[in-house]
């Protein structure tokens, strides 16, 4: 059995802020260990509503000190084309719970242009981490955190889109048809070479595609977050009681 075969590492708790709280502090050790170890830490944020009050309670009394954010560099995991101060933009949601209130250095926040067009947007964040990167075959983050729509997708790696297949590009424009909408989103690749990959699933909504997408059919196509397979890392799934109903 391999080490993408294993049972699934899924923590529960009693409800949304918990979850928060457990994953808050969860970013926080692995930001001191990474800074530590190689002088920074790289981590991919999520979008979203459980997001939100992580990064709200890293910026607050409590953690906020325990962390040496000059080291931190932050991305996202995708992002809408919409303009940085959009109620859309991942970008804005991240900046006003976490980023506004914590002393980490302007140009350690790589975000994903929503403006203009999406190809040439994705290229040129691709261009921006490998500055950090350099020319390695793929980026090796030290978190991505990760949320899990309705349908299964998770990022903007939404089902039946031209984004699952890719096996070359670190960033990828991507046309989602039911949104009518094109987003820019981390690949599959990108998001299974980093060393450490949450995901944060909370609500009853959830708990049916939850179900499915760990203990169902392997269908990526139809289930993306099942693409998020660590090849030398870890995944964690972070979910309340009540998305957990299922399994």
């Amino acid at each position: 059995m391999g080490l993408a075969d294993a049972e699934p590492n899924v923590s529960v708790f009693d409800d949304a802020e918990s979850l928060a709280r457990a994953a808050a502090e969860r970013f926080a050790e692995l930001a001191r260990e990474s800074v530590a170890e190689r002088g920074l830490f790289t981590v991919a944020l999520s979008g979203g509503s459980t997001p939100r009050r992580i990064y709200e309670l890293l910026a607050g009394e409590g953690l906020r000190g325990s962390v040496d954010w000059r080291g931190v560099h932050v991305f996202f995991g995708d992002e809408r084309m919409v303009p940085p101060d959009s109620a859309e933009s991942n970008y804005r949601m991240a900046s006003e719970a976490l980023l506004s209130k914590v002393e980490i250095p302007p140009e350690n926040v790589h975000r994903i242009e929503g403006v203009g067009d999406a190809a040439a947007n994705a290229s040129a964040y691709e261009s921006e981490m490998r500055v950090l990167f350099g020319d390695a075959g793929w980026p090796r983050l030290d978190l991505v955190l990760l949320g899990m729509g309705d349908d299964g997708h998770t990022a903007s790696l939404f089902p039946g889109t031209a984004a699952l297949n890719e096996q070359s590009l670190w960033v990828a424009p991507n046309w989602v048809e039911k949104l009518g909408a094109w987003r820019v989103t981390l690949t599959a690749p990108v998001i299974n070479a980093a060393r450490h990959v949450i995901f944060l699933i909370t609500g009853a909504g959830k708990a049916e595609r939850l179900r499915e997408v760990l203990k169902g059919e392997r269908d990526p196509a139809r289930l993306p977050s099942q693409l998020i397979r660590p090849s030398d890392g870890t995944l964690e799934w972070f979910v309340d009681r009540a998305a957990a109903s299922k399994l």
